[in-house]
């Protein structure tokens, strides 16, 4: 039935061009956009779950920032502690010369204070930004520690994050390591043997901090390559949930073209009806 009151042809194809129209407007702005999910009305779900892991790779980035402090801290006080054990070896050296009756005590012993004040010097000097895991107080304010944080782990999609720490204890070589108090002076050779006695238990000691402070570097640094590339694929998650498939999005635009054409023509169409009906009462 043809009406002059309503025009049921028209109707449907003006619906069928608002739907393509809004399709296509959705498909043009993920386009220009980049995003298929940007808001929470385009999938309420995906964007809440988007949004929970961008605030995380947030918080990993800036935890990658804090293991990179971490890691040259210790690798500060690592280097130190490697000086420490060379001028440790080499006032060995010079102890051992003073074994034998024949030589200058005393000249050996002012050369090994002078090495003694060079290790009160490194150990003084092995700080990062304040921080010194050589010294008896690590920063300024009583701490024997110095802890960084590690990661952020989450206990299901709602659970709030607990922070994990790794924690560096000082080596304190400033009473550990205290050569001008607890090395004997030398003046013969039998204050020589006394001396390199002692100065083996500082050199153990040396060298098991150094060992110690290198271990926390590699787990440090292993840490920051771990958050690094967990930050990155929680990245590509992302991405994969709210990005636009470029070429999806392509052939999508160029189909809803040619149905707006489409439903353009069938208005067109659909509204000449009327006029073609006029021809009957001429």
């Amino acid at each position: 039935m043809t009406s002059i009151l309503a025009n049921g042809g028209a109707m449907v194809a003006l619906q069928t061009l608002q739907s393509v129209n809004n399709n296509l407007t959705d498909a043009q702005n993920e386009i220009s956009t980049g995003k298929r999910v940007g808001s929470a009305s385009d999938n309420a779900a995906v964007w809440a779950i988007s949004k929970t892991m961008e605030s995380d790779i947030a918080g990993f980035n800036a935890i990658s920032d804090a293991l990179a402090v971490g890691e040259a801290t210790v690798s500060v006080a690592s280097a130190g502690a490697e000086q420490v054990v060379e001028k440790l070896t080499e006032i060995k050296e010079l102890i051992v010369s003073a074994q034998s009756e024949n030589v200058d005590h005393s000249k050996i012993q002012d050369a090994i204070d002078k090495k003694i004040a060079q290790v009160a010097a490194i150990v003084g000097a092995a700080q990062f930004n304040g921080t010194n895991l050589l010294a008896a107080d690590v920063d300024g304010n009583g701490a024997t520690s110095m802890g960084v944080l590690a990661s952020l782990d989450r206990v299901g999609a709602t659970g709030t994050p607990t922070p994990t720490n790794i924690t560096v204890n000082t080596l304190d070589f400033e009473t550990n390591v205290d050569l001008a108090s607890n090395l004997t002076t030398i003046t013969d050779s039998a204050t020589a043997a006394t001396a390199l006695t002692e100065v083996e238990g500082f050199i153990s000691v040396a060298i098991d901090g150094a060992a110690q402070l290198g271990a926390d570097t590699a787990r440090l640094k292993d840490q920051g390559e771990f958050v690094s590339k967990l930050a990155d694929s929680m990245t590509l998650g992302v991405s994969s949930m709210t990005d636009t498939d470029m070429e999806e999005a392509s052939a999508r635009l160029k189909a809803l073209q040619t149905q707006q054409q489409l439903a353009v023509q069938s208005l067109s169409i659909a509204n000449s009806a009327p006029e073609t009906m006029m021809q009957l009462f001429r």
